[in-house]
């Protein structure tokens, strides 16, 4: 049943290892091995491998925040059904993790959590990333990653207080955290303050 629920390459994808240097075109500009051929499902492979060796192939390409590796959810929910997992808005590009990321705990109560992780979401969704969706497949079997009988709009439900609150920065290699940014300060009051009465001024002496 679980071969029906999970893609083949899935697996192997969650488990490979990106951002290391290309040993053929380690001198290129281009040459971190941040693409995964979903046909080939083997290694991770640069820029260059892609156009000698997958032209023609599903590719899909990683990218890092926070020295996590996410992948942007236009490329991911062709292949996909990512339903349940929480996505954000980095640099106006929608992405969701590969895999868990360790995350403190905290005193502060919090509204929605992953269900294999306890990991705090935005969103009243299930999982954090598709490695916790994986995991609850295994477990439950009450979800799946297939496409077939899917609608497209499914995988792309995604409230506004997410986009708005987790908007930061992302780019190939970047550290850059995900964290939602700090909330602006309340509008400043200082035009409904009253005006100050007449002063009075200290006696002359004699």
């Amino acid at each position: 049943m679980q071969q029906q629920l999970v893609p083949p390459w899935l697996e192997k994808l969650l488990g490979t290892a990106f951002f290391s240097v290309c040993r053929t075109h380690g001198a290129a500009a281009r040459s971190e091995c941040n693409m995964y051929c979903l046909d080939c499902n083997g290694d991770a492979f640069c820029f260059y491998c892609r156009s000698s060796r997958h032209k023609d192939h599903q590719v899909i390409q990683i990218r890092r925040s926070s020295y996590h590796d996410v992948v942007r959810v236009s490329e991911i929910e062709k292949v996909l059904n990512i339903g349940g997992v929480q996505t954000y808005v980095i640099n106006s590009a929608r992405v969701l993790f590969l895999n868990e990321r360790p995350q403190p705990k905290s005193g502060k109560a919090v509204s929605h959590i992953c269900e294999i992780c306890g990991r705090s979401l935005l969103d009243a969704l299930r999982f954090c990333s598709l490695g916790c969706k994986l995991v609850g497949i295994k477990r439950n079997g009450n979800t799946s990653f297939m496409l077939e009988g899917i609608s497209s709009s499914s995988t792309r439900v995604i409230s506004s207080s997410s986009t708005r609150r987790g908007e930061e920065e992302l780019r190939e290699g970047s550290q850059q955290d995900i964290y939602p940014p700090t909330p602006p300060p309340p509008p400043s009051t200082s035009s409904t303050r009253r005006r100050k009465g007449i002063p009075h001024r200290a006696p002359f002496g004699s």
